[in-house]
């Protein structure tokens, strides 16, 4: 059974149904990645899978329960168990990285404060920031940023991370540093995590699965193989920019 199934998945903003008809399974510990033009829905269906968002039509089950009419408090429970790194980091500027990481931890008072501070060194430390947890945000660069919006998504212990344009902005190194800290967690925790990218060079390098959506549906799915192998001439230009020469490798 898929840790999470999206069956008919229909969303409308104004006239336009950005979502429609979205038929989709993510597997317990894989990494998966999204993929489609601007504005093809790839976000909204992020926004979908931790409730940010509710359907207007179709259902979406979590470890066996449907989750697509839960109420916000229903939710809190569900969101201790699913992370989202969003695509601006959303870190609070008055707020110190170590309040930062420690944010969710406190809202749903899961530990003592002694132990919140020791899990967010961890955390800091799983992202390579040890000893950042008294600096902030605005002296941080963007890789920085990012990984420290990675800190707190995972100090909550998620089994799943939801991943919104994770190397946005970011130079070539940091693409790297930042995809081999979400295998890095994904092989050592046993983190699902679901990506959505424009990134196609990173994206055909680690993925296990690729979804692309196209005209509001999933259209494609599968390895990054079989996705290079359908003939599907929708796919050209994603194919196109996966086969530019990375200047690092993944």
């Amino acid at each position: 059974m898929a840790l999470s199934e999206i069956r008919g998945l229909r969303k409308r903003f104004g006239e336009r149904w950005v979502l429609d008809g979205i038929d989709l399974d993510v597997h317990k510990g894989e990494l998966l990645t999204i993929i489609g033009t601007s504005g093809s829905g790839k976000s909204v269906l992020l926004k979908h899978l931790i409730g940010l968002l509710q359907a207007d039509e179709g259902k979406i089950t979590f470890d066996g329960t449907d989750v697509t009419r839960l109420s916000e408090r229903e939710w809190v429970q569900v969101r201790k168990r699913v992370g989202m790194l969003f695509q601006e980091s959303a870190l609070f500027d008055s707020l110190t990285v170590e309040d930062n990481v420690a944010y969710g931890l406190r809202e749903h008072r899961l530990l003592d404060e002694p132990k919140i501070r020791e899990r967010v060194a961890q955390s800091l430390e799983r992202v390579s920031l040890p000893g950042t947890q008294h600096m902030w945000p605005a002296s941080l660069s963007g890789g920085m940023r990012k990984r420290v919006a990675l800190a707190r998504a995972i100090a909550m212990q998620p089994e799943v991370v939801l991943y919104d344009e994770p190397t946005e902005g970011l130079d070539p190194i940091n693409v790297t540093r930042v995809y081999r800290l979400l295998e890095s967690l994904r092989k050592g925790l046993g983190v699902t995590t679901v990506i959505v990218t424009h990134n196609m060079q990173a994206t055909f390098a680690a993925s296990e699965r690729i979804a692309f959506i196209h005209d509001g549906r999933v259209a494609q799915c599968g390895s990054p193989d079989d996705l290079r192998n359908s003939g599907d001439p929708r796919l050209a230009p994603f194919l196109k920019a996966s086969e530019l020469r990375a200047k690092t490798e993944l």
